[in-house]
């Protein structure tokens, strides 16, 4: 019988597809939790201050222990570290939870378990940016990131819109114990990833020589820092303004919750979009197309300083969510082509822990600045720092540079013929 032609592009293998489905089960709790901790602060007789301060208690952590995450995710096998930061965020959210269903929760019992829920991402997010670019091959990368956050967004979608519907018919706290329950499920999917196909890394000088390998790597790669720069500044303005101002703006403005969970949910719709956009999209110069997507991150900012009705804020959402979708596959595309396997981990750290750098600060410095200027001036004035910043990142020649390496057709089809034979020995557990 004439064997079928080879496909191109392998389809994904044992690893990708338990990342992806944990990674939809995560979404679909944690971005309903984000909403119900905001509005269990307001119902616990919080305010704009209050909201912020527990937002900081989330992301200081990331920037504390980050850099260690990624140094202890390219010494230990990647999945452990990752169940184990899942253990610790499910232990905290449900203790979260427990606390707002049985009733005045203290802001500072608040503050400390959203912190352990940090700590618990600290460790995850790079480790799992690893896991992720270890288990696709170079043909594959650009595609295969895309259909992940597009799984991965259309848990936000449901994630927005179901947190917002229950928070409005029921207590924050059910939302917050299906998050815990969400940890749990998905710490055990990521039990069965095989590493076996990541090289045994060979002893190093200790946590602080792999740091200082990191650091290098980092600053040797102008595109690199500068990207990693701007979204310090990107990511803070963000955050300040839907993790802190859109609650409010929905509470005083929209009519409550609900509209803000579809408003999310928009913003869910539209990285969709971007992600299937880029299923079908390898733009040649890959950083400058992302770069030019981050315009668009200020109109939720813009539109929530006007501020515009539901439906307008849904639209500028949507928009702002197909921008960073095209930035975000592009990027992933970046440091997977150009970052050694065995150092992913903790350039990843550095990554995450810059862009995260000023969020504890901005979230928490939100409610004062809103008191001093007011909610509109402060939100124009995360709209102009986004701006600003991501047009100077444009001046920085790799940034515009940067192309994406060909991968002719021979290459491929020789790989997937390769990919095919090995699974007919019984590979199994990788892409490519």
């Amino acid at each position: 019988m004439t064997a079928a032609p080879a496909s191109p592009v392998r389809r994904p293998g044992r690893n990708y597809r338990l990342l992806t489905a944990a990674a939809i089960i995560t979404g679909l709790g944690t971005h309903g939790a984000l909403i119900a901790a905001a509005f269990a602060v307001l119902e616990a007789g919080g305010d704009g201050g209050d909201v912020g301060l527990v937002a900081a208690a989330r992301a200081a952590p990331l920037v504390l222990f980050l850099l260690i995450g990624g140094a202890v995710a390219d010494r230990l096998p990647r999945h452990r570290v990752m169940v184990a930061a899942n253990a610790l965020n499910c232990v905290s959210q449900a203790a979260f939870a427990w606390l707002v269903l049985a009733g005045d929760p203290k802001l500072w019992q608040m503050m400390l378990l959203t912190a352990l829920c940090g700590t618990g991402q600290a460790f995850f997010n790079p480790a799992a940016e690893g896991m992720l670019m270890s288990s696709v091959s170079r043909e594959q990368a650009s595609r295969a990131f895309a259909l992940f956050r597009m799984a991965m967004q259309s848990a936000t979608i449901g994630g927005a819109a179901l947190g917002g519907a229950m928070i409005a018919a029921m207590d924050p706290g059910w939302v917050l114990a299906i998050d815990a329950a969400s940890f749990a499920v998905a710490g055990a999917l990521r039990a069965f990833l095989d590493v076996s196909h990541i090289p045994s890394r060979a002893p190093g000088g200790g946590l602080l020589a792999d740091l200082r390998d990191g650091w290098q790597e980092f600053v040797g790669r102008p595109w690199l820092w500068s990207i990693v720069a701007q979204f310090s500044v990107v990511v803070a303005a963000v955050g300040a303004a839907e993790s802190v101002y859109g609650p409010l703006v929905a509470r005083d403005e929209l009519g409550g919750a609900r509209p803000w969970g579809f408003a999310l949910a928009a913003f869910g719709a539209g990285t969709f979009g971007g992600a299937f956009l880029m299923t079908r999209w390898r733009p040649r110069r890959m950083l400058l197309a992302g770069t030019l997507c981050v315009f668009p991150l200020a109109l939720p900012s813009a539109g929530l300083a006007v501020p515009l009705p539901v439906a307008g804020l849904c639209g500028v959402m949507f928009v702002s969510g197909v921008a960073i979708e095209v930035f975000g596959v592009s990027w992933m595309t970046a440091m997977h082509q150009e970052i050694p396997e065995e150092k992913l981990s903790r350039v990843s750290a550095y990554d995450w822990f810059g862009s995260v750098a000023m969020m504890p600060v901005a979230t928490a410095l939100a409610g004062p600045v809103e008191s001093l200027v007011g909610r509109g001036p402060a939100l124009w004035g995360c709209a102009a720092l986004i701006v600003l910043v991501t047009g100077a990142v444009l001046f920085v020649p790799e940034v515009r540079n940067l192309t994406q390496a060909a991968v002719t057709t021979e290459v491929v089809t020789a790989k997937a013929r390769a990919s095919d034979s090995a699974d007919a020995e019984g590979s199994v557990g990788r892409l490519g």
